[in-house]
Parts: C-alpha cells; structure tokens; sequence
C-alpha cells in the first residue's frame, strides 16, 4: 500500500491499540517507516486524557501537519482519546487533518485508511460503537522483543470525579480468561520475559461478568505458560484482597512490585475524588502488602491541587510519605477536565500554588527514594537486560524486579556482558536516586 509513520501518545493502554492497527496495517501491506518525510500516511494515535496530553497531542498533530505544506500528497489521519473526546471540535479546528478516528476504530483500522488513500468519499470524523479486542487480532509488538503489554479490561466503571476515561473509553469490559491465555501464550513463543498486566483498574476484572476474576486469570497464566516475570500495574486500592497477596508471597513469577495509584491521602479530598477509600485504609493496605510480600516495591502516584484542598492536605501527603516510606511515587498537578464534574467544584487552586505543591512532595519524595534505595545496596538482584545503554556503549542497561518499564529507574552494568532480554544475576554496589549500578555475576536465563 505504501510507507506509514505511527506516533503513539499516552500510556500503555493507548499502546498497545497502536499495535494493534499497526499489525492490521501491516497485512495489508503497508511498511513501517522511521521518518515521517519519507512517508505516504501519517497516524498519530492520541491521548486526551488530562490537558497536558491534549497540549502534547495537537503539537505533534501540526509539527506533522507541517509537513503535508511541503508534500500535499501526504495523508494525516488522528485516531484515540483525543478524537474520542473532542469529536466534531477538532474536524472544525485542525482542517489539516485528512480522517479522524475515534477509541474503537482499533479493530477496523485497514478500511477508512484505504477509502482515504483511494480517494472514496467517507465521513472525515468516525466514532465507531464499542469493541473489545481479542487474541485473534493482529498486532505487531512495538516494545523490545522481551517484553510486553497485556491490556485485561477496556474502559472503566468507576467514576472519579476528576476523571474523562469512562466518558471517553465506556464502561468496563472484561476480556475472557481463556482469550487472555491464547495471547500471553503467543507473546511467550515471540520471546516475552516480561508481560505486565495493564488496565485501568486491574481490580475490576471481571467486574461486568459477575465477580473479580484477577486471581484465577494470574494462575492460569502461571500454569498455562513459563514466562519468568509477571508484573501487575494499575491496581485500585480497596480491590486488592488477602487472596492476590497470598498468590504474589508464593509465586516467584509474580514479580514483588504493585502500582498502586492513591491519588491522595485527605479524607477531604478523596472524598470529593470520588475514590472509595480514605487514610486509614491506605495505611493498613501498605501494612498488608509488606506483611504479606516484604520486599514488595510500591507505586503509586498523587493528583495534588485538586480544589479545596489545602496547606494541611498537602502536609498529610508528606507525613504519609515519610512514614510508609514507598519506593516509587509519581506527582501530578489537578488541571480542570472539559466535562469532569471536578471542574466546576469550588475554592480552585491557583496554578502557582499547585506547581509549589508538586515541587515540595517530588523533592521529599527523591529524598526518600535516595534513602530506599540503598537497602538494595551489596545485594545480588536478577536483572531483565534492556541492551547497551543509550547514553553509552560502555554499559548495558536493565531493570530489577523492582523497577517498572519506562516508568522506573533503571540498573547500569558495569561489568559483564549479557545480551538483551537475557535476566543475570548482579551485584549491586551503588544506589542513585532513582537508579541502580552493578556488576553480572552469572547467568540466570538464556
């Protein structure tokens, strides 16, 4: 058909859909190309989620747009959240753009792309109903080889008060156990060492069919297939039962790591969140998951600035913070959200004060990691081996069980040599910030 540039923005989830048109389009003929000059069809697969990824995705879209100036030839097409979200806006604004295409458009992708390039009259905005994707699907991994994503759930239920995805993506829609099984079991034979369990809320799972069926999905997943690392991401915090606690403390494939998104530790404004939990539960649920796996790593993140709250919410953070001592913390400014009830909340941060507020807690936050860090120090850690490191030939680079792709520090390796997606063994004997540095020992996997 010709030569395609795919951008893909936002998280793992939007990814992962990204795959999945690049496989369909791939069979039917189109070449992936690095260059957006040298290619026929430009596709920016976008996130719309929060306003800094809206600012980032219409960016791209003009730097792209840019080039149909010089080459008219060329065919813009937008597809995911942001067209999901804004719809007909964005046809009237960006006129730029050849085809949008909303969140479901994944599965049928190939059709108004070649309607497109042939010319035929088609709708320019599609929203297409609902879907949910299955192994059947094609899909081209766009991750190195040894690791992978693998999306659960599509959607979500629960409603946040800050919060677009429900609107944008629909209600939770669980995949099928057995379906599940069939991909992790073909990303295994194409050499995945790592699969990361993602979902808006991996709690739900199974949800929409009668009953959370996160367990029994991991156990057929540990019986059903041997890949050696298997990571949970995005759990909510009242979901997490004593029976996954118990399944990650005996099984050594799930590794010790859960991402955990808090969002805040005001009772106050949890509840204006809309979450379903408040302090107390949070400090008891760190307590269960460290009884239950001890060297379990913690993720989790905060939405600070959310209206009402105040100096002493920010000062429940810290103290939370320093007492539990988590591993892994991400901190995000409250923007208002076009259409989230938060928005028309009263008593509104100012911007200054939320940039102050997310300042303070990241520099507590890596004056704490500094200090977690060094428990890892003179201790022998299997390391997953990403390849050489982009900063230098000198080194390899990788991650520990403890570290999340593209979202965690990583280990430098100073000595050895291993190839990528082989996990060694290494002797830490230096801790940064965020960062490990080691030496390979021996071999742990080919």
């Amino acid at each position: 058909m010709g030569r395609i540039h795919i951008v893909s923005l936002g998280c793992p989830k939007n990814l992962v859909d990204s795959e999945v048109m690049l496989g369909c389009l791939q069979k039917d003929g189109w070449v992936v190309e690095e260059e957006a000059k040298k290619a026929d069809l430009l596709l920016v697969n976008t996130c719309g989620f929060i306003q800094p990824a809206v600012e980032e995705a219409i960016d791209e879209i003009l730097t792209l747009a840019e080039l149909k100036t010089e080459f008219p030839q060329k065919k813009l097409v937008v597809t995911g959240c942001l067209v999901q979200r804004y719809r007909e806006k964005l046809h009237q604004e960006l006129d730029e753009v050849d085809l949008f295409i909303g969140t479901e458009g994944v599965k049928d992708i190939v059709t108004p792309i070649r309607r497109l390039m042939a010319s035929t009259s088609q709708p320019s905005v599609q929203l297409p109903d609902r879907f949910l994707m299955d192994a059947a699907m094609e899909r081209q991994l766009s991750t190195p080889f040894f690791r992978a994503w693998l999306k659960i759930t599509e959607g979500c239920s629960n409603r946040c008060s800050y919060c677009m995805i429900p609107s944008i993506r629909g209600p939770l829609r669980s995949r099928d156990i057995s379906d599940l099984i069939v991909e992790a079991v073909s990303l295994e034979k194409q050499g995945v060492k790592e699969l990361s369990l993602i979902a808006q809320d991996l709690t739900a799972f199974g949800n929409d069919k009668g009953s959370v069926q996160l367990v029994p999905l991991i156990k057929e997943l540990l019986s059903t297939t041997a890949i050696p690392w298997f990571r949970l991401l995005y759990l909510y915090p009242d979901g997490i039962g004593d029976d996954l606690l118990e399944l990650m403390a005996t099984g050594s494939r799930i590794v010790p790591y859960l991402d955990i998104p808090f969002q805040h530790v005001s009772d106050g404004v949890l509840k204006r969140m809309n979450r379903r939990y408040r302090q107390d539960d949070l400090y008891r649920l760190v307590e269960r998951i460290r009884s239950a796996v001890p060297d379990c790593s913690l993720r989790t993140t905060f939405l600070l600035g959310f209206p009402g709250e105040t100096d002493h919410d920010i000062d429940l953070v810290q103290q939370f913070l320093e007492e539990t001592r988590l591993d892994h913390v991400g901190v995000f400014g409250y923007t208002n959200e076009e259409g989230a009830s938060s928005e028309f909340f009263p008593d509104q941060c100012s911007e200054t004060v939320i940039q102050e507020r997310v300042d303070h807690i990241l520099k507590l936050q890596a004056d704490i990691s500094a200090q977690v860090q060094k428990k890892y120090n003179g201790r022998i850690q299997p390391v997953l081996v990403e390849g050489v490191c982009p900063e230098t030939d000198l080194l390899l680079q990788g991650r520990t069980r403890y570290q999340a792709p593209d979202i965690d520090g990583c280990v430098y390796i100073t000595d050895g040599w291993a190839n990528a997606g082989e996990i060694v063994n290494v002797r830490i004997s230096e801790t940064k910030v965020y960062d490990l540095v080691g030496e390979i020992v021996d071999t742990l996997s080919p």
